[in-house]
């Protein structure tokens, strides 16, 4: 069955056709011409004319007082990676000094003998907030001018993190003026970071330590002072994958396994310094016999009982390595007939 086609179907036809030829027009038309006149949005001017507040001449003005000379010189600074102007992510490449100590129109200003120049947004426990000049800059404050460009991947789990929650400044541990900064450098490391950690100094200078006193290993090999989701500021997830990046040999996976070992180096090592052994936390044989019965085994060192003439029997078996001198496997075995470690 077939629609016959009269004059009046052809003009619905061609009536509706035209009205969908005109709609895709004015789609096609319109809807660009639309978007683009909706302009982007712009941030709002900020308050005030801030502009007028900075200095004419940037640096120029602040090296003519802050030479070297002065209470707080300032010319280190262009020895370092901050005052690059050709790179354009440094302070120097915008406002120079004033990109991170704010506007210093008002402190360049002379003053009458006996009077004090107006303050300036300073870093570290003499910092003083314009206008105020009995307050502080808060740490919260000095810190978030420097993650305005330091909030990398390396700095993101600052915030809340346990040098943050304790009002540690960035500056406390980090010299911005300096031409090397001892916290980046292996050898100095340490040095800065023992005086606040008092007790992990002590342990460096146990007899068995980790290199890091003699400058050949650096706190944050270990750590990440700029924050992490692990116990201790630990740069890797566990203590044991910590320990791994260095003692790879220690990683495994062995056929035969030391349950403490999978667990947690630290049951049996202390990181930071021991008096015992390879950083041991005891002795041998007392540290293995935290776990393992001393029942039907030698337990004792050579005492009196063992001596000529004595009641017991001997145990040289634990002299010199313990129970290493047998059980030498201590972290994992991979001999079929290893399964006591021995092997």
């Amino acid at each position: 069955m077939t629609t016959e086609q009269t004059p009046t179907n052809r003009r619905h036809l061609s009536l509706f056709a035209g009205l969908l030829l005109g709609a895709s027009f004015m789609f096609s038309v319109t809807a660009p011409a639309e978007e683009a006149a909706a302009p982007p949005e712009t941030p709002a001017p900020p308050a005030g004319n801030l502009a007028s507040e900075y200095t004419e001449k940037g640096a120029d003005t602040c090296i003519k007082c802050h030479d070297e000379d002065s209470e707080f010189p300032v010319f280190s600074i262009f020895k370092t990676k901050h005052a690059q102007r050709a790179d354009k992510r440094t302070p120097f490449a915008g406002l120079q000094c004033e990109t991170c100590h704010g506007p210093g129109a008002n402190h360049a200003k002379k003053v009458r003998p006996g009077e004090k120049q107006a303050p300036i947004i300073a870093f570290g426990p003499r910092s003083k907030l314009a206008p105020d000049k009995i307050n502080p800059v808060p740490v919260a404050e000095q810190n978030r001018i420097c993650l305005n460009c330091h909030r990398g991947d390396a700095r993101i789990g600052w915030n809340a993190s346990a040098h943050d929650s304790n009002d540690v400044a960035c500056v406390r541990c980090h010299k911005i003026h300096a031409a090397r900064d001892a916290v980046l450098a292996t050898a100095t490391q340490a040095e800065v970071c023992e005086k606040c950690h008092l007790k992990e100094r002590a342990d460096f200078h146990k007899p068995s330590v980790h290199p890091v006193r003699f400058g050949q290993m650096a706190c944050s090999e270990c750590h990440n002072p700029h924050g992490a989701n692990t116990d201790a500021l630990l740069a890797q997830p566990t203590v044991n994958q910590t320990c791994y990046t260095c003692h790879a040999e220690k990683r495994g996976p062995f056929l035969w396994e030391h349950a403490p070992v999978t667990e947690d180096c630290t049951l049996c090592h202390t990181p930071h310094g021991s008096i015992y052994p390879a950083l041991l936390k005891k002795n041998l044989p007392l540290l293995c016999q935290q776990c393992h019965t001393v029942a039907g085994h030698p337990s004792v060192a050579r005492t009196a009982d063992s001596l000529p003439g004595g009641v017991g029997g001997p145990s040289e078996f634990l002299l010199a390595g313990s129970c290493t001198n047998c059980h030498s496997q201590v972290h994992g075995s991979n001999s079929p007939s290893g399964v006591k470690l021995m092997r």
